[in-house]
């Protein structure tokens, strides 16, 4: 899943959604490197992720997209399931998209001084150009394909990535709602164990 996901999947406090977008830019054993609820909300993103990665839908998904895409195959559905989400946002929240972007924009400026490289300046444009507003349009996702193609060191097709989706519209939507409840179910289970280990007392620091 791609960055407006991890937000609404977070537990939704300030230091969750920093944590849930530093989850793609801090590798490596946490060790208490960050606060408590950063450090949770970096775990559970990589929980997300393997979870997302082994389901059959998600799979199914890839497949879809031409080969010639190779591994760029599950960054394309990663941002396209965020284009559906953010069309269908009223489905999942009450509250309004623009709402849930401002409170996300000041949570990262809250806890930028947790933010590594290239995170640090990152989510400053990212807030400054509303990325997160702009995912519920086709247009906006092309230019998130192109702006993230441009990161990427070698030349690549994700830019084209655009026609993958107009080729597959519907299918990628059936897929996008066959799947998220699992994996809403999925993290909601986290949670669960989390709340468990911590009335038992036996909660421990995140190692992973």
């Amino acid at each position: 899943m791609n960055f407006l996901a991890h937000f609404y999947l977070s537990d939704d406090s300030p230091a969750s959604l920093a944590g849930s977008l530093m989850g793609d830019f801090v590798k490596g054993r946490l060790d208490q490197r960050y606060p408590p609820d950063i450090e949770r909300a970096i775990f559970v993103h990589r929980r997300i992720d393997s979870f997302t990665d082994r389901d059959v839908t998600v799979r199914e998904s890839r497949r879809r997209i031409d080969p010639a895409f190779r591994l760029l195959r599950g960054i394309l559905i990663d941002v396209f399931y965020d284009h559906y989400l953010a069309r269908h946002w009223t489905r999942f929240s009450n509250e309004p998209l623009e709402m849930f972007t401002a409170r996300v924009y000041a949570a990262l400026a809250e806890h930028s001084d947790h933010f590594p490289a290239p995170l640090d300046w990152m989510a400053p444009r990212m807030a400054a150009e509303d990325w997160l507003s702009s995912y519920q349009d086709v247009e906006g996702i092309a230019d998130v394909l192109a702006r993230m193609s441009r990161r990427l060191s070698r030349r690549n097709p994700l830019g084209r990535g655009i026609d993958e989706l107009k080729r597959h519209y519907v299918a990628f939507e059936s897929d996008f709602f066959d799947f998220l409840p699992r994996l809403e179910s999925y993290v909601s289970r986290l949670e669960g164990e989390r709340r468990s280990h911590s009335v038992e007392g036996s909660e421990r620091p995140i190692r992973q």
